[in-house]
């Protein structure tokens, strides 16, 4: 009796002092999360070794060679007086610059190529919008094919700046900040950084670039990544679990959406001159293109979402173990409409900020805003972000249900 009574008076005691084991040990919870994430990872797996593209073909680049260099010189010589458009060249033409540092020839320290160790001597470029060199500035300079050597057929021609050692610094900076900051988790989100940027430069493009549907390579690639940052940043747990779940069933949701809106608008992703190439010389598919780019730029803030509100029910579950289902929605409802809020507008102004100089150019041209808006290249813009917007509202009520479902599962299996 006293023993009874005793396991009776102290279950709700025990339900307290053990809570935040609760979700991670359910059997029900556990299993429902293993019967998707377990298929989930082994069809990805499997999709990433099939669709995996072969060696690449050798890039088309004229036979010309990049070669680094240091400019040790510069001799500026005066500039031709600008010369005016044609009378029946397009408005707003360009007159010829006469920027005085744009006149001249570097001399240039190679460190490669047949020249390496010698000074050889380049024309400063003198086109529209060209950039302007200085001594002591590190080049990148081309060699071009089929030209002799000696200053009657100059086979080089100064490309750019070389700014390797100035990105490695940024880089290195970057990652002592994350890591100082972060510790533990900001290492393995260096290495979930680094598995992001390996499948996007290895697997995504050639795959496209092979001929392989680029919505299907997409949703691989997505899958993929979303599965090894997730697990790599935030450790082997059913919260991550539900986060991934959540991320998935948003992704999906977003994808869909996009499609019925390309389709509605007719857009057809060609908005320029890459993407009309991608089209008619390497027949790809610039719809598909269009709608493989929502689904990867969505992936990078549903992760951002989804984990936020799967940590915060966690976490309301852990300050307060008598939270049930609802209450814990709800409450985790209320961090995840602020979040939304947020997010929103900062992807209203990420987008802002990318097509600034488009907007300009808008401006500048004089034309009316209906036209703008409904134009190609805005439009496109409109329905990448609309999609991912919904999207991203959609993955605050899954996640939030899922996560809050566990935990009221792992609190009624405590005797809570």
């Amino acid at each position: 009796m006293s023993g009874h009574g005793h396991g009776h008076g102290h279950g709700h005691g025990h339900g307290h002092g053990h809570g935040p084991a609760r979700g991670e040990t359910d059997p029900v919870v556990l299993r429902a999360v293993l019967a998707i994430i377990v298929p989930l990872a082994l069809a990805t797996l499997a999709a990433l070794i099939w669709m995996w593209p072969g060696e690449p073909k050798a890039a088309a680049s004229g036979g010309m060679t990049r070669i680094s260099g240091t400019i040790v010189d510069i001799d500026l010589k005066p500039c031709p007086r600008p010369v005016a458009p044609p009378p029946d060249a397009e408005p707003g033409a360009a007159p010829r610059p006469t920027d005085p540092r744009r006149c001249g020839n570097a001399h240039v320290h190679m460190e490669g190529g047949s020249q390496a160790g010698r000074v050889i001597t380049v024309a400063l470029p003198d086109g529209p919008g060209t950039q302007t060199f200085e001594t002591g500035d590190d080049v990148v300079v081309l060699q071009l094919p089929g030209g002799g050597e000696g200053d009657a057929a100059n086979p080089y021609q100064l490309s750019d700046h070389d700014r390797s050692a100035q990105l490695w610094l940024i880089g290195a900076a970057f990652a002592l900040a994350v890591i100082a900051f972060g510790r533990w988790r900001g290492l393995t989100a260096l290495i979930g950084l680094a598995v992001t940027f390996v499948l996007l430069l290895t697997f995504l493009v050639p795959a496209i670039l092979a001929g392989s549907p680029p919505l299907a390579v997409a949703i691989v690639c997505a899958s993929a990544i979303m599965l090894a940052v997730l697990y790599l940043t935030h450790g082997p747990s059913v919260t991550t679990s539900i986060a991934v779940i959540g991320t998935l069933v948003s992704l999906a949701l977003t994808g869909l959406l996009a499609w019925l809106a390309i389709r509605m608008t007719h857009l057809s992703g060609i908005t320029d001159d890459s993407s009309l190439n991608l089209d008619l010389g390497h027949q790809i598919s610039t719809q598909g293109l269009l709608l493989a780019g929502i689904i990867i730029g969505s992936l990078g803030v549903l992760d951002d979402v989804t984990v936020t509100q799967a940590v915060t029910v966690t976490e309301l579950a852990r300050a307060d173990p008598a939270y049930r289902f609802a209450r814990l929605y709800r409450a985790a409802a209320r961090v995840g409409r602020a979040h939304i809020a947020s997010v929103i507008n900062t992807i209203i102004l990420a987008y802002a900020g990318a097509s600034l100089p488009l907007l300009l150019l808008f401006s500048v041209g004089g034309q009316p805003l209906g036209e703008v808006v409904t134009g190609p290249i805005i439009a496109q813009e409109i329905v990448r972000g609309v999609a991912g917007t919904l999207g991203l509202i959609a993955a605050v009520p899954i996640t939030t249900a899922l996560a809050a479902f566990a935990a009221s599962r792992s609190t009624a299996g405590s005797g809570t």
